[in-house]
């Protein structure tokens, strides 16, 4: 595994604790960034079984889950970059699986936002170390679909229903819907970046966000997406939710240690 190129520091692993989400400046080299560049575009032309296509309206948002369990190059990355000890030393945590790996895309002129929600009601896990590395492969601005986090909102100790992303009401669970965030801004504290390609933000999984769509003509905002648990997370299967690759095979309140979702990083 590749070594971090810098030390996370403890301004940086607290704003994480008490905001819900960090923004941490160049922890990818431009090799990366131009691999994954690549991946993506390989992935885009012949995608996994997983991959959505979610424009409607014109333009495209294209995401893929699982990447790494069929794409040599994505393995690598995940097993080899220092993303999992990014993940690991933001959380605290002494160990860490990877959940999955996700591309979002969304290229010029797509109006889909994506909607409000938080990550983990999604998943079957459980815990509080579960975060999301979401790594810029462009510049990335409020216009091109920079994602907007309710900061703090990790906190707020409500599980919401989960959207769908196409639009649907698929993941039938009893929970109540996302407040509707557009409409009461001002009562939020909204955190939004700008990134540079090899810039990542760490969120956690239950912070609350968002990101409008792409409305910049030519300037595409491709991400690359690693979700990834620590100590405490447990399996919670339960029905109607999003998709894993296969069954993991363990039991339920058990350890994530396993061929889906294998340890990556130690302390």
């Amino acid at each position: 595994m590749e070594p971090i190129l810098r030390e996370i520091t403890d301004e940086e692993v607290r704003r994480y604790q008490e905001d819900g989400v960090v923004l941490l400046k160049q922890l990818f080299n431009k090799e990366w960034v131009a691999r994954l560049r690549d991946l993506a575009e390989e992935d885009m032309r012949s995608p996994g079984r997983l991959h959505q296509e979610l424009s409607k309206d014109g333009g495209r948002f294209f995401f893929d889950t699982f990447l790494w369990t069929f794409n040599p190059g994505f393995k690598e990355f995940v097993f080899n970059s220092a993303a999992a000890e990014i993940a690991g030393r933001v959380m605290g945590a002494e160990k860490v699986n990877i959940f999955f790996d996700q591309l979002l895309i969304k290229e010029p002129g797509t109006s889909e936002r994506t909607p409000w929600h938080h990550d983990v009601p999604y998943w079957p896990v459980r815990g509080d170390q579960v975060c999301t590395l979401w790594l810029a492969l462009d510049e990335v601005d409020k216009d091109n679909g920079a994602v907007e986090y309710i900061k703090g909102s990790h906190r707020w100790g409500n599980w919401f229903k989960p959207p769908a992303f196409a639009g649907d009401d698929r993941y039938k669970i009893d929970l109540e819907p996302v407040p509707d965030i557009e409409a009461e801004k001002d009562k939020h504290e909204i955190i939004q970046f700008e990134l540079e390609p090899g810039d990542c933000t760490v969120h956690h999984g239950l912070l609350v966000h968002g990101a409008p769509g792409n409305s910049e003509e030519g300037k595409r905002r491709r991400a690359y997406v690693t979700r990834w648990a620590g100590d405490d997370a447990v399996y919670t299967p339960m029905p109607n939710i999003q998709e894993m690759m296969w069954d993991p095979g363990i039991p339920e309140g058990g350890a994530l240690d396993c061929d889906l979702w294998p340890v990556v990083w130690t302390r």
